[in-house]
């Protein structure tokens, strides 16, 4: 079950993608030749629609839409209006960022609807426990993750905080004594605990032992979640563009340096194994992790390397400085190269998830 979870996760960013090129081309009158659902070898044509074959293949990741006109070494294709590369170049950049929007838009909707059901996240002046740590002061008085702080009292004096800064605050001149502290649990039940903050607790952690956030995930009315939603979705998505494009530019520094690929950095066995945890986690975390795979997507096609989205827009980009189109052969020489080097580098990846399995 969980592998076909992870196959149709990824056939469902990939095709998404692909109707991005295929709803752009047909938008600006091109033919597009075949919409194939899965990968080759074909298993049957389905239909015909305006000029269009859709077909099921045989390899059930992903599709591809094959548009005419790419080969302008066809004089068939190069004397035809619905070429593709008979078409102005501003039309032809749609084509090729009209998958990455996708993916993106994807990425947004689909953070959208995980906020829209578990709630809004809001900053407010209360603190909220996300983590106990083990062998802390507070899991030894059994205070446990999302609970709310509602009191500080010392020698029966309570002590006014406000947000999490303040609470830090107030809590620096009670190391080594002995307070009060009254939680609330998310069934909103209230128990009061006797605790001793650390004066010199271990590096990395406070004085009680747990990790504070001042942020609650409210439930808004159920007509304003949804629009809610992808606001915040549009956040998290923009976050997650700026991680991963860090992460991708120290991937190729590493290539470029001789350093190597990154540690963190996963092939498709290592995906799939995140995707497994996630997966028992629950239906929301799938669908985080699956909008952050979308966006992972996009970034990555973006990137101007031969082979990517981004390594064609930069050839229509220096179409555009010197004047005049480059040799359609010399192109494909090129992202041929790009793509023969994108396949090693995740053979390379993929071994190495291998031997992480073998060898924990």
């Amino acid at each position: 079950m969980q592998i076909l979870v992870f196959v149709l996760m990824l056939s469902v960013l990939i095709l998404v993608h692909e109707y991005g090129h295929f709803f752009m081309a047909k938008l600006f009158k091109m033919r597009v030749e075949e919409f194939g659902i899965g990968l080759p070898p074909r298993a049957k044509k389905l239909f015909t629609r305006k000029g269009t074959l859709f077909s099921l293949n045989w390899l059930p990741l992903g599709g591809f839409v094959k548009l005419f006109g790419e080969d302008m070494d066809d004089p068939a294709q190069a004397s035809s209006p619905e070429a593709f590369f008979n078409k102005p170049i501003w039309q032809r950049a749609g084509v090729l960022t009209a998958g990455v929007v996708m993916n993106f838009l994807l990425g947004v909707l689909a953070f959208g609807i995980v906020y829209t059901y578990v709630g809004i996240p809001t900053k407010t002046d209360k603190v909220f426990i996300v983590e106990v740590g083990k062998n802390t002061p507070a899991e030894m008085v059994g205070i446990r993750t999302d609970s709310e702080i509602k009191k500080i009292v010392f020698e029966k004096r309570e002590i006014a905080f406000s947000g999490v800064d303040d609470f830090i605050k107030q809590v620096e001149p009670l190391k080594g004594k002995e307070i009060e502290l009254t939680v609330m649990d998310k069934a909103g039940q209230e128990a009061t605990v006797k605790i001793v903050p650390r004066v010199s607790p271990p590096q990395g952690e406070g004085a009680l032992g747990v990790a504070l956030s001042n942020v609650e995930m409210k439930m808004y009315p159920i007509w304003q979640r949804p629009f809610r939603g992808v606001v915040v979705g549009l956040t998290e998505a923009w976050a997650w563009g700026k991680e991963i494009t860090v992460s991708l530019g120290s991937l190729l520094g590493g290539i470029v340096t001789g350093k190597g690929v990154p540690k963190d950095v996963a092939g498709p066995i290592g995906i799939y194994q995140v995707s497994k945890q996630v997966y028992q986690v629950g239906w929301i975390a799938t669908l985080q992790f699956m909008a952050i795979l979308s966006i992972n997507l996009a970034i990555l096609n973006i990137m101007p390397f031969p082979a990517l989205d981004g390594g064609r827009l930069l050839f229509l980009g220096i179409e555009k400085i010197i004047g005049k189109r480059l040799k359609n052969r010399f192109e494909g020489y090129v992202h041929a190269v790009g793509m023969y080097f994108l396949i090693g580098l995740m053979v390379l990846v993929t071994v190495r998830d291998v031997i992480k399995l073998i060898k924990p």
